[in-house]
Formats: structure tokens, sequence, C-alpha cells
């Protein structure tokens, strides 16, 4: 095929931006048509194999009506031009399967996976697909070479809550990803939760909707649940998914309450995801109630389908044994099924992810959804197949880096004091009034009677029921990361603004006793993190479309935010890349929180040298030492001579680029995004055995 036939001019920003007109607003009705295809397609990255050069995925079509087996033929070619005018490209089919059949108002669903398997090359490889025949502009992905680290995205909080007034947000943040494709070449987008936001089944389950209503707490505990009820959970799921993964359509609980996210629909066909799940996905808070609600039969009947279909759309796989789908299911190596017993609510056992992003370059995403309870994350046993299954796969990766998905960030700002007062018997007299309807009707939720809040609160690492659970899996990824040489970044979302926590070791403060040794520690400490086997960041970036919360609320945790001796040997802390607003010029009081929409990459930087638009942009070599912040047309990161400030890092050969990308102006359809960017630097030292003294909730000697 000759070049020009095979490298034409995909232009996002000019083919998509009527795209984002009218994204503050959606049909009365639903977009679903009656027949045909009514969603995807839908790209799903599984493995990269780089001792076998083999690339593995799937996509995902579904039909409504007739059963009608879509084809999907495909070209696979180089994805930069070289020298040479004509190029080989090759032309085949993906083989397809029917993996599950459903019905949606007494329509036949019918779900179509396709398996991707391609051979990797010593060079990057763009794909292009029709289905049936259709090839869009966007029906393209990008398979990185055998050599190659991956470009990733992560993102989280991908829908609005139900009263949120849509009208101030006329930008999609899905146009920015969009445009930034076109010469980055993202290989993965991860999901870190909340994916779709499904809280709206308060208002379109009938049954459900009247039940949560009731005021009654005998009755409500004790309500079987009907078939009629079950059916209309079904529905909701199935639908939901349909709108939003079909059309990015969703309507909330007042007449401003609604988006159509068409960008979002788009990116699921050019970008392969890898997803686990958190509560919006189910319903609000689901997990990090009280058990007894939780067991009540109408929630598990929630908890139920909603993992049924993020199972379906997400995950490309049929939960149910009828379909025949158990290898996928069950025996897909990228799983780490958690404990044998399964959730006591779901009934299912969690699935973590573990897959390969590069020869130096892995992805951890923990299911922490699914086994989740009020008092408890992961069982113990669960943690021991994942460690186990980790440690197989990392041993020989000195020197790379590991990401681990985590929906809700671990390195945030204490609020103990918040719980106790949402718990404290002070509030009863409000909390029952506020159930009765009498007196703030919206203080507490309509499940449990708890306060509106807590549920958040509890969700969190750092909430007193998850304080040991949480220091114990810091202690892991601390132990693990220094054991073989593996740089962890924790990749979060969940809270609607941006951050980036930080472990790393302690430097020691104590001048006037501290010893030559201690200094020289010190040192070491600041002027080499490739050696800091301590150092983990927790990238937290989301919404990439919900709201986020308000000025006072970033000056509250910027005020919450203090040094903490995780133990004796690390520090925990946030790093101050927000010391600028988005207009590069005025600084910013709340340094380490941004409360505008954003999403994040991380882009090795080898990736990011060789690819002359990203060089250009970011304006940084290997050797540079920068300190993180804001980079604009008119500035770059600040560089210093010397590496002597605790907030400065370098930038090495083998180490990612993090961005991210914080919303401009969210009254704007262009999209604009500010780039904050951070180097993460690999580490280079190996230690077998960490001190954790002084850890606490641990018995640690």
């Amino acid at each position: 095929m000759h070049a020009t036939n095979w490298f034409d001019d995909w232009n996002p920003e000019a083919l998509y931006r009527d795209d984002v007109t009218g994204c503050d607003d959606c049909s009365e009705t639903s977009p679903i048509p009656k027949s045909g295809i009514i969603c995807g397609p839908i790209l799903r990255l599984i493995n990269m194999d780089f001792k076998e050069k083999t690339y593995e995925g799937s996509i995902m079509v579904v039909v409504r009506g007739e059963e009608n087996f879509p084809k999907i033929t495909y070209q696979l070619g180089p994805s930069l031009p070289s020298e040479d005018e004509d190029i080989e490209v090759n032309e085949a089919f993906f083989e397809g399967k029917l993996f599950h059949k459903d019905i949606l108002k007494d329509d036949n669903i019918w779900f179509y996976r396709y398996e991707i398997k391609l051979p990797m090359s010593n060079y990057e490889q763009m794909v292009k697909y029709a289905v049936d025949g259709t090839m869009e502009p966007h029906y393209r992905f990008f398979v990185p070479s055998f050599t190659q680290n991956s470009n990733v995205i992560s993102y989280s909080c991908n829908g609005f809550s139900l009263s949120v007034d849509t009208s101030k947000f006329k930008g999609s943040l899905w146009y920015d990803v969009l445009k930034k494709h076109r010469y980055v070449h993202y290989h993965a987008i991860l999901g870190g939760g909340d994916q779709i936001y499904s809280d709206n089944i308060k208002l379109h389950a009938p049954n459900l909707k009247a039940w949560l209503e009731t005021k009654d707490p005998i009755k409500k505990y004790n309500t079987q649940t009907t078939e009629e009820t079950k059916e209309q959970i079904r529905q909701f799921y199935l639908e939901h998914y349909l709108n939003w993964y079909g059309y990015g359509h969703w309507y909330g609980s007042t007449p401003k309450s609604k988006t159509t996210q068409k960008c979002f629909v788009k990116s699921l066909a050019c970008i392969p995801a890898i997803n686990v799940w958190d509560d919006h996905d189910i319903i609000d808070g689901y997990g990090s109630y009280n058990d007894s609600f939780m067991k009540t039969e109408n929630f598990l009947t929630v908890g139920r389908m909603a993992y049924r279909y993020y199972m379906l759309f997400q995950q490309h796989v049929s939960a149910s044994k009828q379909d025949g789908d158990e290898y996928a299911y069950l025996k897909s190596k990228q799983w780490i099924l958690g404990n044998e017993k399964g959730s006591s609510y779901i009934g299912e056992r969690s699935h973590s992810i573990f897959s390969w992003l590069g020869p130096k370059m892995a992805m951890l995403g923990l299911d922490c959804r699914t086994e989740r309870k009020l008092h408890e994350i992961f069982s113990e046993r669960s943690y021991s197949l994942i460690w186990e299954r980790v440690e197989r796969e990392i041993k020989n990766l000195k020197g790379g880096h590991l990401l681990l998905m985590l929906g809700i960030p671990i390195a945030y700002p204490r609020l103990v004091w918040l719980e106790w007062l949402f718990t404290s018997k002070l509030l009863a007299p409000i909390k029952y009034l506020s159930k009765k309807g009498i007196f703030a009707s919206g203080f507490v939720n309509e499940f449990n009677g708890d306060v509106e809040l807590l549920d958040d609160l509890n969700d969190h690492w750092c909430a007193r029921h998850h304080k040991k659970e949480r220091n114990y899996l810091i202690m892991k990824l601390q132990d693990i990361g220094a054991k073989y040489g593996v740089r962890i970044t924790i990749l979060s979302g969940d809270v609607h603004l941006a951050s980036v926590g930080r472990f790393r070791a302690k430097i020691h403060r104590h001048h006037l006793i501290m010893s030559e040794e201690k200094e020289k520690e010190n040192t070491r400490i600041i002027e080499e993190p490739t050696k800091d086997v301590r150092l983990i960041f927790n990238i937290i970036a989301n919404a990439i479309v919900n709201t986020p919360p308000p000025d006072a609320m970033a000056t509250l945790l910027q005020k919450r935010c203090r040094l903490h001796h995780f133990d004796l040997e690390t520090d925990e802390d946030a790093v101050p890349i927000f010391a600028k607003e988005v207009d590069g010029v005025h600084k910013r009081k709340e340094s380490c929180f941004m409360n505008k929409r954003n999403w994040s990459d991380i882009i090795p930087i080898e990736n990011l040298l060789n690819n002359p638009q990203l060089s250009k942009e970011l304006g940084v070599k290997v050797g540079d030492i920068v300190i993180p912040g804001i980079i604009t047309e008119q500035q770059k990161l600040q560089k210093l001579e010397n590496d002597d400030q605790i907030n400065s890092y370098p930038v090495t050969s083998g180490g990612l680029f993090t961005t991210i990308h914080v919303e401009r102006d969210a009254n704007q359809t262009n999209s604009q995004t500010v780039s904050y960017c951070l180097p993460i630097p690999e580490l280079t030292v190996t230690c077998e055995r960490l001190s954790h003294k002084g850890i606490k909730h641990l018995n640690i000697t």
C-alpha cells in the first residue's frame, strides 16, 4: 500500500468539535435504536506478552433485534511514516463469538466479543478496523513495539452526580483526550472506577425507589425481593449501560441534570481500556454501609445485577453460568481471583487484574469493591493470592515500573474529626427528625439513615475502619518494590479533585543533635530519589466529567495536608504541584490540591523524547532536575543545577513522566486543559528487607 493511502490525516479537533456542543443537554428519550448495532465497538486490553511478542485484547459489539453477527475486518501497518513510499499493510478479520444474550423491553439483545491477537513488531503499529464494512475515522488503535513501554491514561468519575447543574459545563474533557491521542498515541486507558454513574437507579426502578423511601426500618429490612423488582433492576442496568456506553446519554434528578458525552463513546473505540470498578458503578456507597443493611434482599440484588453488567460492558465477559463463558470469566490469565468463598454481598470472587504494558512496565488493578465491607476491603486470603501473583510476575522487573490502580486515594488528608462528628450520639436527635422528614430531610441518606456523607468517609483508606488494612497495604507495596527494585506508582480518583500524595524516606530534622551519618543520609534521600526504596507517588486525577468540589474544600484539605510519619523511616505528605493557577500567573494557596475537572497520562521518558511534539511541549531532557508544576507555551518546569530540594526530581532514561491535564474553563467548548507535570524516576537499587518500626495499627517489631 502506498504510504499516502495509509497515513491519513485523522484530526479529532476538527472532526469532533460539533460533538462537544450541547454536551450539557440530552434528549428526553433514550437514543437506543430499535434494531441493529446499538453499542460499540468497545476496545479492551487484556495483556501484552513481550516474550511471545503478542498483543491481546477484545472488541465488543451489542446488537438489538434479529441475530446479526457483525463482521470486523482490520488492517495492520506502521503508525508513523518512514522514507519508504510503499509500506506493508496486512489485512484480516477478528474472530468473534456470541457470548451473552439478553432482553430489553421484549427485544433480543446480542453481545458479541471479538478476539484481538496480534504480532508485535520492532516498531509501533496502527490498527484500522471496520464493522460490517464501515470504517469510521476513529476506528483505530495503536500497538506498541516489543521494546516499547506504553503511553497510558488514568481517569475516573466519568459521570455526574444526580442533582448536578450540568449547564455549568460546556466542555468535554474526552474531546481533549481525543485531540492529544492524535499525536501521543495512547496504548491503554486505565479506568479507576466510576466509569458509569448508576445512582439514578433510585429514580428509574419504581419498586426499589418505593422501598428506599420506606420510613419503617423493620419493614425496610425485612422486605423480600420480588421477581418484578429484580426485573426492574436488571432492565435499569442494561439500558443504563447501553445509553452511556453507546451514546454518552445520561439524565439525573433535575431538569438541569443531563449530559451527552459523544467523545467518550468515540474514545471507547480507539483506546483499549483496562477497568476496575467503584461504588457509583453500582450505587453510591455500596459496600460501606452496615452489614445488616447490605444484606437486605433488595440491596443484594442491586449489587449482583450491577456486577453482571459491569462484567459484560467493562470486562467483555459473562458471569452467568448458562452462557458457558467460564474460561473468559474465571481462567483468563489477566485475572487475580480473590477469596474462593466470594463476596458476602455480591456472591462472586473479586477480579483484580494484572497486565503487562511494556518490557519494563506492568499494571495491577485492585478490585476494591466486590469484597468490600464496612470493616474490610480484602480478606487475608485475597491479599495472599494477590501478592503471590505480583511477586511471580515482577521478579525480573528491576528498574521497571508497576502502576497500581487503586480507585480511592491512599495518600490523602485525614478527616477523622468528621467521622467522629457524623457517628456521634450528639447527632441522634437530628438524624431521627431527618429520617422522619420533619427536619433537614437531606441530612441522612435513604439507605440506612446514616449522615449523608458518612459513606464517602467510610470508603476512604484513612477511615478508622480501614487504617490497619491501609498501613498493611502500603507496607507490602514498599516491601515488594524494594525487594525487586521496582518503582510502584498508585493511580487513584474518587475525590473529584487532583493531587499527588507521596510516601518517601524520612528526612531527619533534628539539626542540633543530628550526626554526620544522618546528614549524609538526608543528602542521599534528597539528591538520589532513584535510590529511595520507600518512594511511592499517589497520582490522584479526577473527575473527568463530574463537578469538582468548592474552593472551601480545597482550602480545608490544604490545611489538613500535614507531614505524617508512616513509620520511623517513612514520611507521608503531598507534592505542591499546583503552586500556580491555570493562567500560569497567579499563585495558588492550595498548592497540593486542584479542584477543577481533570485527567492524567503517564508517558515513559523514552517515548516522550522520541515524540517531537511532546518533547517540544514539555521541554525536558534526560539529566534535567525539575520542580513539579505547570507547563504552558510560555513557561516550562523550573530546572535546578543540583537536586537539593525535597520537591525536585530528575528526568531519567528509565523514568516516567506524568501529567495531570486540568480544565482551563468549564464554560468553553474548546475544552482546553493546562498541564501540571511530575517526573517519576525508576528505582535502581534493591533492599531485601525494610524496617517498619513505629508503624501504627500493626504489630511490627
